[in-house]
């Protein structure tokens, strides 16, 4: 299946991941981040959390550039309840894999499609489950060293050298990575972004 390109689309995302995803896509796309986030809500699920974090993404760099569609991304990582976002500092990093290791825990991906104009959003949530091998504690902070976990959620980058703590996925791996490629592409053909050949 090939992918035609008919509009173009605005990235609102600094993730270097996610503009590799969507590159290697052949896609075309400019690239504007939005800094605007908000805090979780008291009971509120991590999926709806992520999904309106995407949302005021999108809506913040949307309504700059109100002709253009938008493409807004949040992902998180989730254990039992707990919300993990991106370590401040290396201790911390140990920590949250530490938390992690020999355990299940959630990758969630939310991304948000924006036409402020036509006046179109779409916005969905995409769950994985990613399994940790159980390590030993040199092995955590030999990885942490590296400096690779400092500006990931959960501490870890599967399609990095963290790939090596994990034993298995149920879900997208793209996902995990931060976009679910599949149903992006299949919100972006519904919407005339793309056209599959």
């Amino acid at each position: 299946m090939g992918l035609v390109q008919l509009q173009p689309f605005i990235l609102a995302s600094n993730s270097p991941r996610r503009r590799r995803l969507l590159a290697n896509l052949g896609l075309v796309f400019e690239v504007y981040p939005s800094q605007s986030e908000s805090g979780r809500h008291p009971s509120e699920a991590p999926p709806d959390f992520a999904q309106r974090q995407a949302r005021i993404k999108g809506r913040d760099i949307a309504a700059q550039f109100p002709e253009t569609w938008t493409l807004a991304a949040d992902t998180i990582v989730v254990l039992g309840d707990q919300i993990m976002g991106k370590p401040s500092h290396e201790t911390e990093a140990v920590e949250m894999l530490l938390a992690l290791n020999g355990r299940g825990h959630q990758v969630v991906t939310a991304f948000c499609l924006r036409h402020q104009a036509a006046d179109r959003e779409v916005c969905r949530a995409v769950t994985s489950e990613v399994f940790f091998k159980a390590v030993i504690h040199d092995t955590i902070t030999a990885y942490v060293a590296t400096g690779e976990p400092q500006d990931k959620a959960g501490a870890y980058g599967i399609q990095g050298r963290g790939g090596a703590l994990i034993d298995r996925i149920a879900g997208s791996y793209d996902n995990v990575v931060g976009l679910p490629v599949a149903e992006v592409i299949a919100e972006m053909i519904t919407w005339g972004i793309l056209r599959s050949d």
